[in-house]
């Protein structure tokens, strides 16, 4: 049978956390997560963005930052892969850099704990937007103005990251990211089949923009879209919508997990995504 047709492997799990300021207490619930979605047939387990801390202060990222292929919080998470013979996107984790800025990094695990691939997130977030109903403390007393400064901290990244895997070509990205399609089409012309998107999305721009984001890259480039969140209230009085989801090359959505902590699971099939991108050919219409 020609491989391009089939994957080895198939069920790919999307969990859903609300991450806090305490790195163990962080660790052991994404531990847990990751064996009850083994536990559940998942092969592939992807967390959120930001799954090992959401820190009361965004300088804390630096506190914990790793250098890239070895401290705590990778050796925990390529022993949960190797524990549950899963296969784990680690949503992003702070890795050190030769300045004082970290990146923010997703590192991918076979299921022997092994690394096998790293993305640097490119596209920071640098807004301030009106948060309206969803004010938390800190931006009440700026006039309802929310505003996050990544940039302040960390280090974009350059390089687009498409990895062959047992479960089809996986291209890899970061929550803010969703909102640049060009980054999504350059994975498409690298071999994409499937995008891995570990976000933290505010409550505001949730609510009007994630789910219509998510299925318009699933759609308009023929692909699975597995996107893990961070859903609830957080200690450092952050809101983040949620609402995790599965979707497929055709940009249905087959499940949504809206709050709280979890797991939803997806069933790839690279043989009906194959022949949709043949019998619908809206990739190779493209003049530019």
């Amino acid at each position: 049978m020609n491989k391009k047709l089939t994957n080895k492997l198939s069920k790919i799990a999307a969990i859903q956390m609300a991450s806090g300021p305490q790195l163990e207490a962080n660790l052991m619930a994404s531990a847990n997560l990751i064996k009850q979605a083994a536990d559940k047939g998942a092969q592939m387990v992807a967390l959120p963005e930001n799954f090992a801390l959401m820190p009361m202060q965004e300088t804390e990222n630096r506190d914990i930052a790793e250098q890239f292929g070895q401290g705590h919080i990778q050796d925990f998470i390529s022993a949960c892969a190797e524990d549950n013979q899963v296969w784990v996107v680690a949503g992003s984790i702070p890795l050190k850099t030769d300045s004082d800025k970290v990146t923010s990094s997703s590192i991918m695990f076979d299921s022997n704990g092994k690394i096998v691939a790293r993305y640097d997130k490119i596209h920071l977030f640098d807004v301030s937007f009106d948060c309206g109903k969803d004010c938390n403390e800190q931006s009440s007393k700026n006039n309802n103005m929310e505003t996050y400064h990544e940039s302040a901290i960390f280090s974009p990244g350059s390089e687009v990251v498409v990895v062959d895997t047992p479960f089809g070509k996986i291209g890899m990205s970061i929550c803010y990211d969703l909102r640049f399609p060009i980054l999504f089409r350059k994975m498409v012309n690298a071999g994409a089949e499937i995008f891995m998107i570990p976000s933290a999305f505010t409550a505001v721009t949730g609510k009007e923009h994630w789910e219509p984001l998510l299925r318009a890259r699933a759609i308009e480039n023929q692909c699975y879209v597995i996107a893990p969140a961070q859903g609830g209230y957080h200690v450092n009085g952050r809101n983040t919508y949620g609402h995790s989801m599965v979707i497929d090359y055709w940009g249905r959505v087959h499940e949504t997990l809206e709050k709280g902590a979890g797991s939803i699971m997806i069933d790839v099939d690279l043989k009906a995504q194959q022949a949709t991108r043949k019998n619908f050919p809206v990739l190779q219409h493209r003049k530019f």
